[in-house]
């Protein structure tokens, strides 16, 4: 049954609602007021229970908390919210509370519960926040489904956005191929994730993938770790040294932060990718070794090429083909997407049950700039799985700061694209209405329509 599902999975529902509340006055008349939805209604926790169970297209639940046998109370409510919560933590449950129980109502969010609207209900309100609800499950199980498509596509990485899928796609296609790859992105954006999902989908997948940052080796020692060395090639070899070069053959080498490599070893470097050999520091014995190369950078390379500080010859040849990261501020909903994935994650690893964000939470999350991409989401969502005390992660656990939830009405959106377009029309014709109406593919009666709107908005 997909409402049991557990949060990575339920099916989509078909927007039936289920009324838990006693009063059999109140049912009839919300039942009327939330039409065209249908709702089913329960006076009991039993009944509730039942219901929900024996269903798997309830996506909302409103659920009044004063229940028989304790209709002035709040615990029958409660053992229905979290039961509801526990099996299907993905359904938006919308509280119903008196102005005597207000505070339990807001427990009941910090709890996991959706909102809450108080008694006597006002039915306008109501299905405004129902609205809501729906949209908010509906983008969240759109998100998991990128998530499962994307799992399946390529293990490791977590996408939903159309520049991931363009990521993606070139990954699958290079993979196939022994080309060296040049990845490119900011610092957590998730490039040696993309070098490893190169490797495992190549036909080298049973060889080693073998990774070196250039950035964090002193530039005396770089060239031996590379390359290896022979004892008593220098002060302190005391014994013969395998390079990561050799550690890799048949495999994968990765150079992360390529960038970084001093001039000296970029010729080496370059020498090995012309002819496929090397030898060791301080020995005369030339080897050969079977590795593709795949190397990463935070820099912009060419300005490096420019400056001198990297050689040109080198690039090209790094540069067969390469892969461009987006930042996580650039990738849309993704970072909604990852949080529920190191949720689920750290859940596991800390033996933790947390349900899910607030909708503050989600908001933030969408709203923060990510200097530190992917990397910087993934702690944030570490420390506060492992630090709140709630069933859900607030804004203020992720430290982030909440914000106003972006406008997701589409007529709103479309009515502001045809005011932009208008404007630019009418200064492209210069204010001339029939060439408007032409350039815009529309009639003038129709140009006039939106000028007037534009009137009433100003």
């Amino acid at each position: 049954m997909s409402a049991k599902a557990p949060d990575d999975g339920g099916a989509r529902g078909e927007g039936r609602i289920l009324l838990v509340e006693d009063d059999a006055g109140l049912q009839r008349q919300m039942q009327w007021a939330l039409k065209p939805w249908p709702a089913v209604v329960a006076g009991t926790r039993a009944d509730a229970l039942k219901h929900f169970r024996g269903s798997d297209d309830f996506q909302t639940v409103i659920l009044d908390l004063g229940l028989p046998p304790d209709p002035d109370g709040a615990s029958e409510g409660l053992m229905v919210l979290d039961a509801i919560l526990t099996e299907a933590p993905q359904t938006k449950v919308i509280i119903l509370s008196g102005n005597t129980n207000r505070d339990v109502a807001v427990s009941a969010v910090a709890r996991g519960a959706f909102d809450f609207v108080s008694k006597p209900v006002e039915f306008d309100v109501l299905k405004l926040i129902v609205q809501r609800a729906m949209r908010m499950f509906e983008l969240e199980e759109e998100n998991r489904a990128l998530r499962r498509h994307s799992d399946e596509r390529l293990p490791g990485i977590v996408f939903g956005s159309p520049q991931m899928q363009q990521v993606a796609q070139t990954v699958e296609r290079v993979a196939r191929t022994d080309a060296g790859v040049l990845i490119l992105g900011e610092s957590g954006t998730g490039k040696e994730l993309v070098a490893r999902a190169l490797h495992d989908s190549s036909a080298r997948k049973a060889a080693k993938l073998v990774a070196i940052n250039c950035a964090s080796i002193p530039e005396n020692l770089l060239e031996s770790e590379l390359f290896g060395h022979e004892r008593g090639a220098f002060t302190g070899a005391v014994k013969q040294n395998i390079g990561k070069f050799e550690q890799a053959h048949e495999g994968t080498i990765f150079l992360d932060e390529i960038g970084d490599m001093p001039l000296t070893l970029q010729v080496k470097l370059l020498r090995f990718l012309q002819s496929r050999q090397f030898e060791r520091v301080g020995g005369r014995q030339t080897l050969s070794v079977n590795v593709r190369l795949i190397s990463a950078t935070n820099q912009p390379l060419t300005t490096l090429v420019k400056e001198g500080r990297f050689r040109e010859d080198l690039y090209y040849r790094l540069n067969e083909i390469s892969v461009e990261l987006p930042p996580l501020r650039d990738r849309g909903g993704d970072a909604i997407i990852l949080a529920h994935h190191f949720r689920n994650i750290y859940n596991r690893e800390f033996s933790r049950n947390l349900r899910g964000f607030t909708n503050q939470a989600l908001v933030a999350l969408q709203a923060h700039p990510w200097p530190g991409n992917v990397r910087e989401l993934q702690n944030r969502v570490k420390r506060a799985v492992i630090m709140t005390e709630d069933s859900t992660i607030t804004a203020a656990d992720l430290e982030l700061v909440a914000a106003e939830p972006r406008n997701l009405n589409l007529r709103h959106h479309v009515q502001q694209i045809e005011q932009s377009l208008l404007r630019e029309a009418l200064a492209v014709s210069d204010n001339n209405v029939s060439k408007a109406a032409k350039l815009m593919g529309i009639s003038r009666p129709q140009v006039y329509s939106l000028m007037a709107a534009q009137k009433q908005r100003v």
